[in-house]
């Protein structure tokens, strides 16, 4: 059994999370694993992980694009809710959430257990007592690529302050083995900017790992 299961996305990321927080996470005897690029890929990963480690805590821990300007770049963040965008009918403008059609992604298996409790467009994560800031972070399987998706996507989820390509994947994987999950972002960019060289990767990594830590050490 694992304390804390750290899921990072992908390799640029996990190199960039600093010597200090990795030996953090071995102290407190948490494990860090590679979840994957896209919700498809990570959802699944994320389900062998929690098998594999049975973790007390799941942390996703990767670099996000800020909706808006509330959120600041190569600052980092933890979410209290992740949404998803992409599942259901239509796109663009004409797209429908799943549920507004009435359907969930997983009606629950009325057994009393995790796998119960039904998945709808938005899950909560878990959330600090003393937090008096709700944040919403926006899933999606491909990120916006310029201000016009951004605008769609502000438009639909018009609360979500960041995106993100697996937060509601593992989210789901981990409501689903009945596993506490938190998502924490650090933000590399404005959503939609897809300059590279504007971009932040290695200041909203350290960030993110200084918030984890700080979340561990509580």
């Amino acid at each position: 059994m694992t304390s804390w299961l750290i899921l990072v996305p992908t390799a640029v990321e996990l190199q960039h999370l600093p010597l200090h927080f990795l030996k953090v996470i071995e102290r407190k005897g948490g494990a860090i694993e590679l979840c994957g690029f896209g919700p498809v890929v990570a959802a699944a990963r994320a389900a062998s992980l929690v098998v594999a480690h049975q973790p007390q805590q799941v942390v996703l821990c990767g670099i996000a694009g800020s909706l808006g300007k509330s959120l600041q770049v190569a600052n980092a963040y933890r979410f209290d809710s992740v949404a998803c965008y992409g599942i259901g009918v239509g796109c663009g403008r004409s797209f429908r959430s799943a549920s507004s059609v009435g359907w969930r992604q997983w009606p629950g298996d009325g057994a009393g257990q995790a796998s119960s409790v039904p998945i709808g467009d938005v899950i909560e994560l878990s959330k600090l007592k003393s937090s008096t800031e709700h944040r919403l972070l926006l899933t999606a399987c491909a990120a916006s690529q310029d201000d016009s998706d951004v605008a769609l996507k502000r438009e639909l989820f018009p609360q979500a302050v960041a995106e993100d390509m697996e937060g509601f994947a593992v989210a789901a994987a981990c409501q689903l083995a009945g596993v506490s999950v938190s998502i924490v972002r650090g933000i590399s960019n404005r959503a939609g900017d897809r300059e590279h060289v504007n971009w932040k990767i290695a200041e909203a990594m350290i960030a993110a790992a200084a918030l984890v830590e700080e979340m561990i050490e509580l």
